[in-house]
């Protein structure tokens, strides 16, 4: 199986999620914990708890969608390192997978998410440190995402519910959106968070979804050339230079001699 057969087979089985994880009229089908003695504690709707709770419910799904395409499921370790599910199939390729969720900030936007580290790893591409297999011996790097909106209803963490009483828990977030793409067709020029060394995402829905962010049509040499050799003004001090060689895409465009 090469990578573009992998993605293929990824996406269908991504088509089929939406009704595995939310009710009839959108709502996520979790509502909450639920204690030996049956009392329900419903969740915030903190990022960390949900992105968590998807992890969790996803893995089933991709365990049989790896039974039914003959592949090897291997899951990360550590809780730090990547990717969070590798797929391996009879001949040896691999497939590294992570899960991403992130809410809507409007209609066409969300707020984002980290695509992995741009050190380490990365760079160092025989590496076995917090990864699972070394980076340059996966066939492909790929992202499972999910995109939803957050209720507005008010939810109160300090009631207790019985088990009788689970339709009226409201669920925290609600309509869902999950696409699969390679990780060079929907990452950013710009790290993911305050001072992590991560890869930022895009942010506009249709660029996640249609995998047609800024280095799509440049491709992934130059993705992979861009965030290897990036540096933030830290990095950049460190190795007694001035500045950062480039910031952003139209700066190494033009230090690489590339701008048209």
């Amino acid at each position: 199986m090469d990578k573009n057969n992998f993605l293929n087979v990824l996406q269908k089985e991504v088509a089929t999620l939406n009704s595995a994880f939310s009710t009839p009229n959108g709502d996520w089908i979790i509502k909450g914990f639920i204690d030996i003695a049956k009392n329900i504690y419903t969740i915030s709707a903190d990022t960390k708890v949900i992105s968590k709770i998807m992890e969790l419910l996803l893995f089933p799904e991709l365990a049989h969608f790896a039974e039914k395409h003959g592949l090897k499921m291997v899951l990360s370790e550590q809780q730090n390192s990547y990717p969070d599910i590798s797929f391996v199939d009879d001949d040896g390729h691999r497939f590294a997978l992570d899960l991403k969720s992130t809410y809507r900030v409007d209609s066409s936007r969300v707020n984002g998410m980290t695509l992995g580290a741009f050190t380490g790893y990365f760079r160092e591409r025989n590496s076995t440190k917090n990864i699972t297999f070394p980076y340059g011996s996966y066939s492909g790097h790929f992202v499972l995402g999910v995109i939803y909106s957050k209720t507005d209803d008010l939810i109160d963490e300090r009631r207790r519910y019985t088990l009788d009483e689970l339709e009226r828990i409201t669920s925290v977030i609600r309509d869902f959106q999950f696409f699969a793409q390679e990780k060079y067709r929907i990452a950013s020029d710009r790290p993911g968070s305050g001072n992590t060394k991560n890869i930022g995402s895009v942010t506009e829905i249709d660029k996640l979804v249609n995998g047609s962010g800024p280095f799509a049509s440049l491709g992934e040499d130059v993705f992979d050339d861009y965030w290897m050799y990036y540096l933030t003004k830290d990095m950049a001090r460190a190795a007694e230079l001035k500045r950062p060689p480039y910031t952003n895409l139209r700066s190494y465009l033009k230090y690489k001699g590339l701008a048209k």
